[in-house]
Parts: structure tokens; C-alpha cells; sequence
């Protein structure tokens, strides 16, 4: 069973800088057997991360749509994990206003960091939380999944032209801040027909380039890149093939 210092010292191994900012995905499955279980995971992530920024997913691109066009950003559950879920109802923590790909922060600049997502009208647009990693150079960690859980990857198809990610029309939207009233947020949508399941590919040229380092948290395999470098080889791979995420 693994214990809260345990945790730290995988963080340490894995060279996460704890004043940057770091993007988890992560599986709570994968972690295995932890003494106080996922708020313990929580406590080192958050510890370790203290004088920087720690940043979540909280998407609710599963539970929110067409049918239910609707994001409370106090009251939507995430639709990715119930560690995502536990995090953002956090003491401190800020959500992002997208009505679909909202990010949860909690650091000295949370609440700069997550400001203007209500007028991005693409799951990962310039000028969101997704294109300030990139700006930021943020740390990007895997625990318990590989590529194909990386969002960060469909800002780079947005951002560097990408053949079909994105839908032609919009999609109306809205989202519920913190103080009430309604927001409107449309969007348009992801539409790649393979969506992220060939993210896996960048693995191997990720490693050749020394851009990756895997390792372990838990008894889960980790993965770390920084967003600057991670973009860098994908832009290229792109610039040469625009559909070479859309086939494996």
C-alpha cells in the first residue's frame, strides 16, 4: 500500500518542477492500493504543486450537448474520473467556464489562469486554458493512461490546422457561473472520426525526440512531456501530413 510520501517521492522521481504548472490525466484504477485512497493521491499532488499551479480536467463534454445544452460550472459533475470530480470541489480551486472542455486549477494564479474560457467557442481554442499551457510550457503528466487521454493533443490539431477536427457548425451552449445567470457559449464541436485513439502514435516519435520520460506513480506507468515540446514535434508531423491523426 502506498502512502503519501511514497507518492511525493514518484513526483520527485518523474522531475515534475513543483513552481511551474502541471496537467494531470490520470487513472485512479491504475494508482493502485493508496493509504487514504483518492483524497491521499489529491493531498501529494496538491502538496507537491504547492508554489506552483495544478491543473485538472473537468470536462463535461460527456454530459453536456445538444440534448442538455447546459454547464453549471458549481454543479455539473465531470465526466472523466472520480478524482477530477473530488478535485474541483476543493477548497480554492477554480473552474474554467467552458461548457465542455473545462479545466480545474488551484495554485497563486488559478483564478487568472482559468478567466476568459467563457468566450473560447472551440473545446481548445487560442486564447483558452489549453493554448496557456502551451504558452506556459506546462508539464504534462499520464498517470494510468497513455496518449490517448491527452487533451492537450486536440488543441494542437486546432491550433496547427489539423485536417477535420472540428465541426462546421455551431452548436448553441451555455454555461452557469459561480455568481448565476447564464452564459452564452457556442461551440464548435470535435468531429474527427477516430477522435483521439490515434494519439498513441506520437509515443514513439516522442521518445526518439527525448521528449517523453515514462516512470511510475503508484503502480501506474506515468508519462511526462512539456506542452512546448509536445506541440513542437506534433506541428511538424502535422505540417507535413495534415490527416496524419486520422489514421493509425
Amino acid at each position: 500500500m502506498y502512502t503519501f510520501k511514497d507518492l511525493i517521492t514518484h513526483l520527485e522521481a518523474l522531475r515534475i518542477n513543483p513552481f511551474g504548472t502541471l496537467l494531470v490525466h490520470l487513472s485512479n484504477k491504475a494508482i493502485g492500493e493508496v493509504e487514504g485512497r483518492a483524497d491521499t493521491v489529491l493531498d501529494a499532488l496538491t502538496a507537491y504543486m504547492r508554489p506552483g499551479l495544478l491543473v485538472l480536467p473537468s470536462h463535461t463534454w460527456n454530459n453536456v450537448g445538444v440534448e442538455n445544452p447546459v454547464m453549471d460550472v458549481l454543479h455539473t459533475p465531470t465526466c472523466v474520473g472520480v478524482l477530477t470530480e473530488l478535485f474541483r470541489k476543493r477548497p480554492g480551486v477554480y473552474r474554467s467556464l467552458h461548457p465542455t472542455h473545462s479545466l480545474a486549477a488551484l495554485g497563486a494564479d488559478a483564478e487568472a489562469f482559468i478567466c476568459g474560457e467563457e468566450l473560447i467557442q472551440t473545446p481548445c481554442g487560442k486564447g483558452g486554458t489549453y493554448y496557456k499551457l502551451w504558452e506556459r510550457d506546462a508539464q504534462i503528466l499520464l498517470i494510468g493512461v497513455n496518449f490517448t487521454r491527452s487533451t492537450f493533443i486536440h488543441g494542437i490539431e486546432e491550433w496547427d490546422h489539423a485536417h477535420g477536427t472540428l465541426s462546421q457548425t455551431k452548436t448553441d451552449m451555455y454555461v452557469i457561473p459561480p455568481q448565476g445567470g447564464r452564459l452564452y457559449t457556442p461551440q464548435y464541436r470535435h468531429c474527427a472520426p477516430l477522435g483521439s485513439e490515434t494519439f498513441g502514435k506520437l509515443e514513439a516519435p516522442a521518445l526518439r525526440e527525448g521528449i517523453l520520460t515514462i516512470g511510475r506513480f503508484g503502480d501506474a506507468a506515468a508519462r511526462v512531456t512539456g506542452a512546448a515540446a509536445l506541440r513542437g514535434m506534433t506541428a511538424g508531423l502535422l505540417k507535413a501530413d495534415a490527416r496524419y491523426l486520422l489514421k493509425y
